[in-house]
């Protein structure tokens, strides 16, 4: 047996079409799967792919709408640029390495340069169908999972020029999927913010955007937090916009030819430097970087002529110059900050003033902290995190990956996730049933404190914040977080539902950068186990229990799950595997955090008492529907 299993010649080696290969390594062009509950999951990376192409046909002067619509789990996208040419239609869609965007002088600074996009589209959709229209004609072409289904022939039409694109994502690839339509308003106003005169219509409502990053800006920080005006600067292929706020933590978007670069980049981390510099040469003081960065919420923009992209994602840029022969990305950020910002604060004196005030405070709020911050990184070492409080797993969110299967390391740090939990009997129930390699475990102790309205002194003070803290290693910010996914798992009850709100001010009022960032999710355990000696059925809701009872026929045996540690690690493991349901915990655009915290964790107005009676009734019409 162990030389059959050993052997290894002619036979052994398989070539695999380029459908094949996308489905069997799907995570190579769209990142992580998932079902549609993060932001990057593969779902929303087929929208995009769909839609770079018709960005990319505006950007070149093309179309000035498109139109998107989701519904039923299939998605339609149409443009009105130039169309496919008719003759190329299928090859387009089908054929690897296929497109115009080879040739530099069609496409100079496009998304998408390795012809992969709609490619892995097809590959990954159970249904897809491309039609163009050029110039009065039209040609159709259907596909199922990649392969050619029906070619029509060319047509006669009245439809303008342009092409659509329908697919249904293949749910034995993207298993329980749903699109969350925060996620996609998201990409879509992204998309507006960007390429500023574009009219993207979503599921019928209109968006667009007339001032870029200032209209970002505008709707991200809210202008009544803002410690001066978003300061706007435009230069031939970079667009800059920054502000501060009073939130902890840096807030910044950055984009590289209209792509959301999610994981930041070369050009990011070009702008975070810059800035420093700027700003420690125009006040001529030697500012720590963190202070200067503090509470920053800022957007910034540039277009490389064929960008490097670490990923067929692109969420993060790694292209080292702007155009071939041309300046590196970082003295291309610096000399454009260093005179475009120089002289917007030497001619807005008032701007530069609150602006150096803001700095200031976060220094004297670092030197305040510093002093804590030692004895409480002590306290953390003799607290023993990793054997108490931590089960830690293997691989990490920003591990160094090995040069042998980086490409299979990289897709399992991105499942790589935390579960926060409360009590012995749960954790020790995750623990047992959880995947070493990429699920770790942190157990509170009791509730957390609720910490609205104190400051990042109670984070070093408070032990369990402290250890938190430790543990999830965002200190410093986003950069070391070794967890790409944050997972509350509490019991279902009030106590359960009290530690969530307990942590989600915390994160809040803290580290915000985590919620915006899509890194909080809330762990759905079953409600319900319905069975009989034939059939067990776990149900989230009533009305999953409702249903399992009727398929089930007889009279079952139901038990209500009260708390996580009543369901046993053998079937714990089930639900926080391939098939584990998490809610993330979402900002709407206009959000505003500090009002958010006020109205559920402040004072006890009026108003939130109506809020509460409200929802009190419907808890107690729901807790007489299960005892009856």
């Amino acid at each position: 047996m162990a030389e059959i299993l050993n052997q290894y010649n002619e036979d052994s080696i398989r070539s695999l079409d380029w459908r094949e290969h996308i489905r069997l390594r799907p995570g190579m062009y769209i990142g992580k799967l998932g079902d549609g509950s993060s932001m990057d999951d593969g779902i929303y990376i087929l929208v995009k792919e769909t839609m770079d192409n018709c960005i990319d046909e505006f950007t070149m002067g093309f179309g000035k709408r498109v139109d998107i619509r989701i519904e039923k789990g299939s998605v339609t996208v149409r443009d009105f640029g130039r169309g496919i040419p008719l003759g190329k239609v299928v090859d387009v869609v089908s054929k690897i390495n296929t497109g115009a965007k080879y040739d530099s002088k069609a496409f100079q600074k496009s998304v998408g340069l390795n012809g992969v996009g709609t490619k892995a589209v097809n590959a990954l959709s159970s249904q897809f169908t491309v039609a163009a229209y050029r110039e009065g004609r039209a040609k159709v072409a259907e596909f199922s999972k990649g392969i050619l289904v029906t070619e029509h022939k060319e047509t006669d039409t009245t439809e303008a020029n342009g092409t659509r694109i329908i697919f249904t994502p293949d749910d034995s690839v993207f298993k329980n999927y749903h699109f969350i339509s925060e996620y996609v308003e998201n990409l879509i106003w992204n998309y507006c913010f960007l390429n500023a005169g574009l009219t993207i219509n979503y599921n019928g409502r209109n968006y667009l955007s007339r001032n870029g990053l200032l209209d970002l800006l505008n709707r991200k920080a809210n202008p009544d937090d803002m410690r001066y005006p978003v300061i706007h600067l435009k230069g031939e292929d970079i667009e800059i916009a920054v502000t501060h706020n009073s939130d902890y933590g840096e807030d910044i978007y950055s984009f590289v030819n209209g792509q959301h670069t999610t994981q930041g980049g070369t050009h990011q981390g070009a702008f975070r430097e810059a800035f420093v510099k700027v700003i420690r040469d125009f006040y001529k003081k030697d500012y720590d970087a963190g202070d200067v960065r503090q509470s920053i919420v800022a957007a910034v923009s540039v277009r490389v002529q064929e960008p490097v992209f670490e990923s067929q994602t692109k969420t993060k840029l790694g292209s080292q110059y702007v155009w071939e022969n041309g300046p590196s990305m970082k003295s291309f950020v610096l000399e454009f900050l260093a005179k475009e910002l120089d002289n917007y604060l030497h001619k807005n004196p008032a701007v530069a003033d609150a602006l150096k005030k803001r700095i200031e405070q976060s220094e004297r709020e670092r030197k305040e902290l510093s002093g804590i911050r030692k004895l409480a990184n002590e306290r953390a070492k003799k607290a023993n995190l990793h054997n108490k409080k931590l089960r830690d797993c293997r691989i990490h969110l920003n591990d160094e990956p090995p040069v042998k299967a980086r490409e299979e390391f990289i897709q399992k740090s991105l499942q790589s996730t935390i579960f926060i939990t409360e009590g012995d009997s749960a954790s020790g129930s995750i623990t047992k049933s959880r995947n070493v390699e990429t699920q770790a475990v942190f157990s509170l102790r009791g509730k957390p404190l609720n910490c609205f309205g104190l400051t990042k002194k109670v984070v070093y003070e408070n032990e369990e914040f402290n250890l938190l803290q430790h543990a999830l290693n965002i200190e410093e910010g986003l950069e070391g977080l070794r967890y790409e996914n944050i997972i509350v798992a509490t019991d279902a009850d009030v106590d359960g539902l009290h530690i969530r709100l307990l942590l989600m001010t915390f994160f809040l009022q803290f580290f915000p950068d985590l919620v915006r960032a899509g890194h909080i999710y809330i762990l759905q355990t079953p409600l319900f186990r319905v069975r009989n000696k034939q059939k067990t059925m776990y149900c989230y809701t009533d009305q999953e229990r409702q249903k399992a009872i009727a398929s089930l026929g007889t009279k079952p045996e139901i038990t209500r799950f009260k708390g996580l540690g009543e369901i046993s690690p053998e079937e714990f493991a089930q639900f926080i595997g391939e098939d584990m349901r998490k809610d993330p915990v979402l900002l709407s655009q206009d959000a505003h955090i500090q009002k958010l915290l006020e109205y559920y964790m402040g004072k006890n107005t009026p108003q939130r008492q109506v809020f509460i009676i409200d929802n009190l009734k419907i808890e107690k019409d729901l807790v007489e529907e299960l005892e009856a």
